[in-house]
C-alpha cells in the first residue's frame, strides 16, 4: 500500500524538496501541501493522509498544535504527525512527543532519516533524531536517582540474563549511536532489510518501544560505555 503524506511547512522551497524525495518512493506519495498550521488541519482533515509532515514555526498555528488537533489525546481520528524542523529545542521535542507525534526530526538529519521516520511512524513506532536521541539520554542520566548503598554482608542481587544475540549487540550499539537503519546496514555488510528485522527483533525482546528504547538499554547495560556522550552519533563526537 502506498503511504499518502501531506507536508506543511511555511517555506514553498522545503515543500518542493520534500516532495521530490518522498514522490522518488514507490511506496509513497504526496497528496498536499500546506504553507500554514490551520490550512494544514483542514487539509489533513479532508484528505485524511496517512502521515502529516509538520514545521514548528508556521503561521496561524505552530506546528505543535497542528499535532496536537491531529494527533493528541481525545482525538477522534488520529493521524501520524512528524515534527519536521530546523529548531532543535528541547522544549518543543517533549511538548511534540506530549501532543502525540511519532517522530520529532531534524531537517540537516537529510532524506533517508525522513523516509525511515515515515515508514516508522507507519509501523506504529517513533523515530527521533540521533542528536536528540543522545540528549534525550543525557537528561535521563541526569533523572535518575543516586544508588543506595547496601550492607557489604548483603549478597549481590543475580545480574539479568543478557537476550541478545551477539549480532544483536552489535547492532544496538550502532543504533544507540545514531545509525539508520542503512547506515547499519552498510557498517555490518547487510542489507537495510536485514538491519530492519534486527532491530525489530531487539525491540521485541528488550520491550522497548523505539529506537531511543535500545539506546538506553545499550547505555544502562554498559554496552555503549560509560554514558550517552560515548554513544555520540558519528561526525558529532567530541
Amino acid at each position: 500500500m502506498t503511504t499518502r503524506i501531506l507536508i506543511a511547512d511555511d517555506q514553498e522551497d522545503v515543500r518542493s524538496g520534500f516532495r521530490l524525495i518522498l514522490d522518488s518512493q514507490p511506496d509513497m506519495t504526496v497528496v498536499g501541501e500546506a504553507a500554514d498550521g490551520a490550512a494544514a488541519v483542514e487539509l489533513a482533515r479532508a484528505l485524511r493522509p496517512d502521515v502529516v509532515l509538520a514545521d514548528i514555526r508556521m503561521p496561524r498555528l505552530d506546528g505543535l498544535e497542528v499535532t496536537r488537533l491531529l494527533a493528541g489525546s481525545g482525538t477522534e481520528h488520529p493521524i501520524h504527525v512528524i515534527v519536521v524542523t530546523t529548531f532543535d529545542v528541547d522544549d518543543y521535542v517533549h511538548t511534540a512527543l506530549r501532543n502525540g507525534a511519532c517522530g520529532f526530526l531534524l531537517k540537516r538529519s537529510g532524506p533517508n532519516l525522513l523516509i525511515e521516520g515515515i515508514r516508522a511512524a507507519m509501523a506504529g513506532d517513533t523515530l527521533i533524531s540521533p542528536q536528540l536521541t543522545v540528549r534525550l539520554l543525557r537528561q535521563l542520566s541526569a533523572a535518575e536517582p543516586t544508588p543506595t548503598r547496601t550492607s557489604p554482608t548483603a549478597p549481590a542481587a543475580p545480574a539479568a540474563p543478557d537476550p541478545l544475540t551477539a549480532r544483536e549487540r552489535e547492532i544496538a550499539l550502532l543504533v544507540a549511536r545514531g545509525l539508520t537503519n542503512a547506515e547499519v546496514g552498510a557498517e555490518l555488510f547487510i542489507s537495510p532489510g536485514t538491519a530492519k528485522t534486527h532491530i525489530a527483533n531487539i525491540q521485541a525482546k528488550l520491550r522497548a518501544r523505539n529506537r531511543v528504547g535500545i539506546a538506553a538499554w545499550a547505555w544502562e547495560t554498559g554496552l555503549a560505555g560509560g554514558g550517552p556522550d560515548s554513544v555520540l552519533p558519528r561526525g558529532n563526537q567530541r
